[in-house]
């Protein structure tokens, strides 16, 4: 039986930005713990500035998702999140004495892929592709995050290579075990995996071999925060 053809939606609104948020919630729960008031706790101070992007089944029914914040009054919520404990580091000194230029920076707040859903891979192939590409698509250099092992590991696998946040290190963070604060130059990166992996290049920059997964041809991000959704908490 041929699995139903997926469809790559960049800045999600309405009932679409409702099944992003519905599969993040879902899977984050899941995984680490992370409850609908925390995730409110956690990410609501930084609602204008946010963006989604997301994978969605015929029905509408959301398998990935990535949530992305932008500079904006809040800030960053990795360089403000590096400032607590354990870390205790300001976070714009760190970023900024490795080179970060933070009004050009997209800080890569969620990747959720639904258990069992993900098509082999497949969908977190998309949502990487989506950020790549929509970081390019809207002048952004640079990228923040605070990384959970399995999923850095899985970067590595594709040779997209990160660099820890100068004076920080793996540590518990929000449910998970073992995160890392995490910057990298998207243009570097990129060029670094043309040369060491081709066939991750073509995959995660080119697109090539995203097969079943209808992408956008605007990748522009209209800059509107999530509250407008129906179901934001």
């Amino acid at each position: 039986m041929t699995a139903a053809p997926l469809r790559f939606v960049f800045d999600p609104t309405g009932a679409e930005l409702d099944a992003a948020r519905a599969c993040e919630a879902d899977v984050f729960l899941e995984t680490y713990g992370n409850t609908s008031e925390q995730f409110a706790d956690e990410y609501g101070p930084y609602d204008d500035s946010t963006g989604f992007m997301t994978v969605l089944e015929g029905d509408g029914h959301a398998v990935a998702t990535a949530r992305f914040i932008a500079p904006g009054p809040a800030g960053l919520k990795t360089l403000n999140d590096i400032g607590r404990a354990p870390w205790e580091v300001d976070g714009e000194r760190s970023a900024r004495s490795a080179g970060v230029d933070i009004d050009r920076t997209w800080d890569i707040a969620t990747i959720a892929v639904r258990r069992g859903e993900g098509r082999g891979g497949l969908c977190a192939a998309a949502l990487y592709h989506g950020i790549i590409t929509a970081s390019y698509a809207n002048d952004v250099d640079f990228i923040v995050m605070i990384m959970d092992a399995h999923a850095r590991r899985l970067l590595s696998s594709l040779s997209m290579q990160t660099q820890t946040l100068p004076g920080t290190f793996t540590a518990e963070y929000l449910g998970s075990p073992e995160s890392t604060p995490l910057w990298g130059h998207i243009h570097r990166a990129m060029e670094q995996q043309r040369q060491e992996s081709p066939d991750a290049y073509r995959l995660i920059f080119q697109g090539i071999g995203l097969d079943g997964i209808a992408l956008p041809t605007d990748w522009t991000w209209h800059r509107r925060g999530v509250a407008e959704s129906a179901g934001s908490r």
